[in-house]
Formats: structure tokens, sequence, C-alpha cells
């Protein structure tokens, strides 16, 4: 039988490996990860100032695309820091519990995220399918309790998880073979039974990544069934616009992160390398590509930041 590794149940400190066997292009691997955050900083601060100081943007819609913007800040600061540390500094050290207080925040952000697509895609079937009375159906108390369901669903649902990793023992040494808090290769140092924790982990994503979508879907249906009913050529291009616009938005947020969880559970086989970019790629991405879909393209936040810009140049 091989040696069992030694069990420190007061161990408060884990290694954060990076990316497993590409150690020698962690500098330049940095680079891109480091482009991404910055545009999610500077493209979701933006979009949130242009909200507040444009009054015209203070529509149902606005509010959730806020969300979208401070889960997208929260989610790039919880991660890149620490991986831009690992790939430059070599600082691989985290406490343990920075380590779960991070994974918590972003795996929260994660369900908040799915949740708040949920909201917009309930938002869009509105606006297109009862424009007359969209305003009062998402009255500002309505957006406000989504906000606040979507909050405590996600607090709901990850605080267990974290609950019950933070009570496992670990093995010394501590190395996690990932450049973020994945809790797939968090539980794969600990030295007491994972089963529920692996469990749970797996049923919550799938269940996130599974749910959430099988209520957005028929949502689109029938807002495409409204966009055909519009006589307009002109608001039926603009209604699919949009549509579309958040349709990218949610393949990629939903695709990578089944594949992402899957691969990392079913997959060993595959090269550690493939499997953690994978995952980095799956919580970097969207919140980088969100400010380019929900800004640049966006009419209203593109007209509002320039009003903004020409108020501020008087």
């Amino acid at each position: 039988m091989p040696p069992s590794r030694p069990i420190d149940v007061s161990l408060s400190e884990l290694h954060l490996t990076g990316i497993p066997g590409l150690q020698h292009l962690h500098r330049w691997i940095a680079i891109p990860f480091c482009t991404m955050c910055v545009i999610t900083l500077a493209g979701s601060s933006t979009r949130l100032c242009v909200i507040k100081a444009e009054s015209s943007l203070h529509l149902p819609m606005f509010p959730f695309l806020s969300m979208l913007a401070v889960i997208d800040l929260v989610m790039s600061t919880s991660i890149t820091p620490n991986t831009l540390g690992i790939s430059w500094f070599h600082s691989t050290a985290i406490s343990l519990d920075a380590c779960l207080t991070q994974m918590h925040f972003v795996h929260a952000c994660s369900v908040m995220e799915s949740g708040v697509l949920v909201a917009m895609a309930f938002d869009r079937y509105v606006a297109i399918g009862n424009p007359l009375q969209y305003l009062s159906i998402l009255a500002s108390p309505v957006v406000a309790a989504v906000g606040l369901a979507t909050w405590l669903r996600a607090v709901a649902f990850t605080s267990p998880l974290t609950v019950c990793i933070h009570r496992l023992p670990f093995c010394a040494p501590a190395l996690v073979a990932h450049s973020c808090r994945e809790p797939m290769a968090v539980l794969r140092v600990a030295c007491g039974d994972t089963a529920f924790c692996n469990a749970y982990s797996l049923s919550l994503s799938t269940v996130v990544g599974s749910c959430d979508p099988l209520l957005i879907v028929p949502s689109y249906m029938l807002v495409l069934r409204a966009v055909f009913s519009i006589s307009r050529p002109e608001a039926r291009r603009k209604a699919f616009s949009t549509c579309g616009s958040h349709l990218c938005v949610m393949a990629l947020v939903y695709v990578p992160g089944l594949l992402s969880m899957h691969v990392e559970r079913y997959c060993q086989q595959l090269p550690p390398h493939v499997r953690v970019l994978l995952a980095d790629l799956y919580l970097l991405i969207p919140p980088a590509f969100n400010p380019l879909i929900y800004g640049i393209k966006t009419k209203q936040i593109r007209d509002g930041a320039l009003r903004v810009i020409s108020r501020r140049r008087r």
C-alpha cells in the first residue's frame, strides 16, 4: 500500500501551483489574463458610472445591467490578482480562510450572474411582449426584490459547500494544482471524506447550469414570437439585435461553465493544463466580453456615455 499523506488538521495555508505543466509560460499566459481584467475593470466601471449619471437609463433593464457589472468586477478582482501573483511573482501561498472566502465569492457571483440572466430574459419578454405595461410590471420595488432574491439564492446555494470544505482536514503539503480556488481542486488535497462536498459541488453546478437555461429558453421563445408580430422592420431589427446580444452572453456563461465542470469531474485523462485553462477562461472571458456586448453594442448606453462626456466638457 502507498504511504498515506500526513494529515494536519490545523493546516492554515495552501499553495496554488498555477497551470500544471505550463509553469515556464506563466509569464506570457498572464498577459492576456491581465488584459481581460483591465477590460473588465474599465468597461464595468464605465457602465456603472454612465447608468448612474444618465437619467434616461433609469429603466428596469439597466439595474440588471448594473448588477451584472458589479458581479463582473467582484469576479475579476477575486481571481486575477492571485493568478498574476503566481505567474509574475511566484507568490503561491494563500491562507485557507482567504482561499475559501475567495472561492465563496467567485461561486456566489457565478450563481448570481445566472440569476440575473434569468431576470434579464424576463425583462426582455415584458419589454417586447407588453411594452405598455413594462414600467408597471417591472417597477423599482419589483426590480429590487428580484435583485435581493438573486443574492439570497446565491448565498443559500454556495454557503453549504464553503462550510463543508472548511470543516475538512487538509494534507501537508497542501499543493492545489490550479491557478484559482476551484472546489474540485481544493478537495483533492483534503484528507477527510469529501464525498458529500464533491456531490454537492457537482449538483450545484448542474442545477444552476441546467435549470436556469430552462427558464431562459422559453422566455426567449416568447420574445421571438413577440418580435415576429412587430410590423415595423426597424423595431423588429432592434429587438433582434438586443436579444442576440443577450443570447451571446448566455452562451459564453453556460456553455464553458458546464463544459469546465464536467471536464474537471469526469475527464481526468485530459492534461491538467487543459482543465485549468478551461476553468480560468470560463471565469475570465464573460466579464471581459460583457462590457462590449452590454456597453459598446447597447445603443442606449453608448448614447448615454456620449451625453455624459459632452456635459463634462461644458
